[in-house]
């Protein structure tokens, strides 16, 4: 085994147990206090997603710890006076400041405060707080199984075709959509049925393109608002890695990452090949109408499969002027982007490859014109 492999190793015991030892902490604790830690934790949560400058919490009056290894856990209490505290302030934004970093900063210090019923209870607010992003902010998925594309991916994104259930005489609540329109009186609401290649990902409500890369939805725009809706889920996620790492232990995180990233990356390269194939249809009608010959620079959408978002690659087809239009140049132009970005470090192997595959779609469609 490699020393990277045996520090990853090491990295996920040592989070897996800090999760353990966190979790069992939180339900040792009486119910009351559980329910106070829960309506904290999100009030924090919501504050720290919607990135208000000043985020307010309180401790609870007491919490249940063992006073020496191997006694019984022990009730206490915490004065009202070392209760309540603040993250941020409103200058914090003008600083930009995130919240996230300000609170974390903020429990950080509450935890390694000498007085140990602080510093346990900093720890289960920062545990109720992530608890609530994974498991109440996020909408719950189906179980998916995704397959790598090849060798050169590191993220499974492509949906497992074989493992494609038969469609249901029954139609359930997650394999629908309800549709908005007037009903018999006396009949319940409308499901529509999810296509079977949306019903293989996660969430099939934020499915927007095929398996041939053909839209789903009425129209771009609503594709591009589920991919919007992705990435959140995905903020989401990060955030709560970012205020306590060891969360990436809890199972229903793994699978809410799994799912959703997997989906996410599937459709944004679709949207991306949607939107070049626009692209080229475009361009092909301008050239036909005679309007390209004044100048011609494109913006080539890609995803980015690291920071999980459409990106362009821009360059210049004919400079600005008086020059006739040639499908020549854009073959020349492509193939100059494409020198650049094979050699482009900053880009991923899989997103390299995603990014000169749109650029030979381009290619191909000029060269024999």
């Amino acid at each position: 085994m490699s020393q990277t492999n045996l520090n990853q190793s090491f990295l996920s015991e040592r989070l897996t147990e800090e999760y353990k030892f966190q979790h069992a902490l939180f339900l040792a604790q009486p119910a009351i206090i559980q329910r106070f830690l829960e309506a904290q934790g999100k009030h924090i949560a919501e504050a720290l997603v919607e990135g208000k400058p000043q985020v307010r919490f309180s401790l609870p009056d007491r919490v249940s710890f063992p006073l020496e290894k191997g006694q019984s856990p022990a009730l206490v209490t915490i004065p009202q006076s070392q209760r309540n505290y603040s993250a941020g302030n409103l200058f914090s934004r003008l600083r930009r400041v995130e919240s996230y970093k300000l609170f974390r900063h903020t429990l950080n210090e509450l935890e390694q405060s000498p007085d140990r019923a602080i510093s346990v209870a900093a720890g289960l607010l920062r545990h109720a707080a992530v608890l609530h992003m994974v498991n109440k902010m996020l909408p719950a998925g189906r179980s998916v199984s995704y397959k790598l594309a090849d060798d050169e991916e590191t993220i499974p994104s492509i949906p497992d075709i074989e493992d494609l259930e038969p469609a249901s005489a029954i139609t359930a609540a997650t394999d629908a959509i309800v549709e908005e329109q007037e009903t018999e009186e006396g009949r319940g609401e409308l499901l529509v049925p999810y296509v079977p290649y949306a019903r293989k990902f996660y969430l099939p409500q934020w499915v927007a393109f095929d398996e041939n890369g053909e839209l789903l939805v009425k129209s771009v725009e609503e594709a591009r608002a589920h991919i919007k809706s992705m990435q959140r889920f995905m903020e989401v996620l990060f955030l709560a890695v970012a205020i306590a790492p060891y969360i990436s232990a809890d199972k229903e995180y793994a699978k809410k990452r799994h799912g959703l990233l997997g989906q996410l990356v599937n459709q944004g390269r679709a949207l991306a090949d949607f939107q070049t194939k626009e692209t080229i249809a475009q361009i092909q009608k301008r050239a036909a109408a005679g309007s390209l010959n004044r100048g011609l620079s494109l913006s080539l959408p890609y995803f980015d499969d690291q920071e999980l978002r459409i990106n362009f690659s821009n360059f210049e087809v004919i400079p600005a002027g008086r020059i006739m239009f040639v499908p020549a140049f854009i073959v020349r132009a492509v193939r100059q982007e494409e020198v650049k970005v094979s050699q482009d470090t900053r880009l991923s192997p899989s997103t390299r490859k995603h990014l000169l595959y749109l650029l030979d779609l381009l290619e191909k469609a000029f060269e024999n014109e």
